[in-house]
């Protein structure tokens, strides 16, 4: 991609950026290689590679990107301690698996009824001021925070059919501590899993289910040779939030410029991965390796219910959540919801 047509693309608004950089001019300066790792295998080495040839291309060159997959280097649920550290330069992670680091970290990567839409979810971050809140929890840590990056669906996937709440009682689900808080109100055993071990989880029948992403997202994980029974909870949509983080000082090591083509080269990487996550959703559903189910009406009102009081508990643990909390409803507020 010329430099010039990624430029276009930003101010047309694909990216949906915070930054108008319409005539960005990159000085040239000192060369520059991050570590990267990521959440995802090799299913999204497209869009890394797009996103790391934006970021060398806008850098004019002084800034590449040696992006690293789940777990290459550092289990997932440490990538935050190993950006603060300075092992990795940067990474895309999902704050619930350091919700004990980070008293945010429950809110960020999408406690359950925090937005019901992507325009929401944007809307909440950008004019409501979770990017704010974000960015001074992870300067905290030493941590840059770049932006969010939303995913698609968020739905359980189980070994047997799912009918209602009363029959989770009697299985085991993998979730994060956001969903877990949620479940275990309705005395649904969970249990933690990083997301390479859950093949394995789910075939040796160590769990029943996994609450982790979308059809896609399950498919690229072979889960469906184990378990084919998906049903949808709408409890969130988009179902959660990444999160791209950079340590600090290697940030702030990095010329303005060179500043300016991550956030530019970030905003337009979250807008192509949410969609690749929907669109291919939508591709799987159609495949037939699924069967698709929803809770009764009764179920989903029961955990939104629990989600509200989750809301409560969560803005009770810092000042900062309060805030947080107090956008959330605010949005939902504006958008009908409450």
């Amino acid at each position: 991609m010329k430099r010039r047509d990624l430029l276009k693309a930003a101010a047309t608004g694909i990216a949906a950026a915070p930054l108008a950089l319409s005539s960005t001019t990159a000085n040239a300066g000192d060369n520059v290689r991050l570590r990267m790792q990521t959440l995802y295998g090799t299913e999204t080495d497209d869009l890394y590679k797009m996103f790391a040839d934006d970021i060398k291309t806008v850098s004019n060159k002084t800034v590449r990107i040696q992006r690293f997959r789940g777990s290459e280097l550092v289990p997932n649920d440490q990538m935050l301690d190993s950006v603060a550290k300075g092992t990795l330069d940067m990474c895309q992670g999902y704050a619930g698996y350091w919700a004990g680091q980070l008293d945010i970290a429950k809110i960020e990567s999408g406690i359950p009824g925090a937005w019901a839409s992507y325009d929401e979810a944007i809307y909440l971050h950008q004019k409501q001021g979770l990017t704010a809140l974000l960015e001074e929890a992870y300067a905290e840590k030493g941590v840059k925070y770049l932006g969010a990056v939303f995913g698609g669906p968020y739905d359980l996937l189980t070994t047997k059919p799912v009918k209602s709440l009363e029959d989770l009682k009697k299985m085991k689900i993998r979730a994060t501590a956001t969903v877990a808080g949620i479940l275990e109100k309705f005395d649904i055993p969970t249990v933690y899993l990083p997301s390479q071990e859950l093949y394995i989880a789910l075939s040796t029948g160590a769990i029943d289910g996994v609450i982790y992403g979308g059809s896609l997202e399950y498919k690229a994980l072979k889960l469906h040779e184990s378990a084919k029974y998906y049903t949808y909870l709408n409890m969130i949509n988009p179902g959660y939030a990444d999160g791209m983080l950079i340590n600090m000082k290697k940030w702030e090591s990095l010329s303005e410029d060179q500043q300016k083509a991550i956030e530019l080269a970030t905003a337009k990487h979250a807008v192509n991965m949410h969609a690749w996550n929907v669109n291919g959703c939508l591709d799987v559903n159609g495949e037939g390796i699924f069967e698709f189910a929803s809770l009764p009406e009764a179920d989903s009102k029961a955990l939104t219910a629990a989600a509200m009081d989750v809301w409560k508990e969560e803005a009770a643990k810092s000042p900062r959540n309060a805030k947080a909390i107090e956008a959330i409803t605010a949005t939902a507020k504006a958008t009908g919801r409450v």
